[in-house]
């Protein structure tokens, strides 16, 4: 099945919303654990355990164990591989962006089932000219995976890039849509190529309808409502809001992670 079709049966079967797994030391800290790599590894498989049961996709953010070294991506790889047999679809949070044959090295390490990171998505960045994402959805293709590319992103600096004005009218985060609903042409129940539109955005122009899932990140603690959900994205074909800190900081407390978990997918279906 392809990554939108496995999506797609996921949301029917445990409800849209997303967990990140982001182990930020300050929450290590709330936890009780020290910043170290024993610290990283309780904090993310206790988070797993609670939650990759019950979630259609969780989203482990690489950098938190990227700093940690190799055994930090130790850890990385067990998260993984213990949501995917719990279930869960993995989308790896990398944001990586960049040409020919080092964009194909980046496809490889995430998206090829031989890699001990292999995921069933990824995030990517188009700031260096979408087609030269091509190796990465190319790779996707191949081996039925997903790849959600940035577009409209909450953080304050985006808008210098994202809102800038493409020729003949429109925006750059516009722009990136567009080439998505080429990718997801024809594609059924749904297009595996998503975009990455923050749930804080605000108002926006852009056409939201691409035939591709919307991966939302913001909702909850950072400010994103239900209500923000259903204003921006009502023409989306499929919407992911995630949310990690709301989640997370009832930890090490698996039954109240996992009790939010299940009543926010309630609250989203409703």
């Amino acid at each position: 099945m392809t990554f939108g079709a496995r999506l797609h049966a996921a949301i029917a079967d445990r409800g849209p919303f997303c967990v990140g797994i982001d182990p930020h030391a300050g929450l290590l800290h709330e936890w009780g654990l020290d910043d170290d790599v024993a610290g990283l590894e309780r904090f993310a498989l206790t988070t797993v355990e609670a939650v990759a049961a019950h979630v259609s996709v969780v989203k482990p953010q690489s950098a938190f164990y990227e700093r940690f070294g190799s055994r930090g991506v130790a850890v990385l790889e067990r998260v993984i591989a213990d949501s995917r047999a719990a279930g869960a679809l993995v989308l790896l949070d990398v944001k990586r962006g960049d040409i020919g044959s080092t964009s194909q090295a980046y496809a490889d390490a995430y998206l090829d089932p031989s890699s001990p990171l292999a995921s069933d998505a990824i995030t990517v960045s188009p700031f260096l000219g979408f087609g030269s994402l091509d190796p990465i959805f190319d790779t996707a293709r191949k081996h039925d995976g997903g790849v959600f590319v940035l577009a409209l992103t909450s953080n304050k600096e985006g808008p210098e890039v994202q809102h800038a004005t493409v020729d003949g009218g429109g925006t750059v985060a516009g722009l990136m849509l567009d080439h998505l609903r080429r990718l997801n042409a024809d594609a059924e129940p749904l297009g595996s190529f998503g975009a990455v539109i923050g749930a804080t955005i605000g108002d926006a122009t852009e056409d939201f309808a691409f035939n591709g899932p919307v991966l939302a990140p913001g909702f909850g603690a950072q400010g994103g409502t239900l209500a923000d959900v259903r204003r921006l994205f009502g023409a989306a074909a499929a919407v992911l809001p995630s949310s990690s800190r709301e989640v997370l900081r009832l930890g090490p407390d698996q039954d109240a992670m996992r009790d939010l978990v299940l009543r926010t997918n309630d609250e989203l279906r409703a």
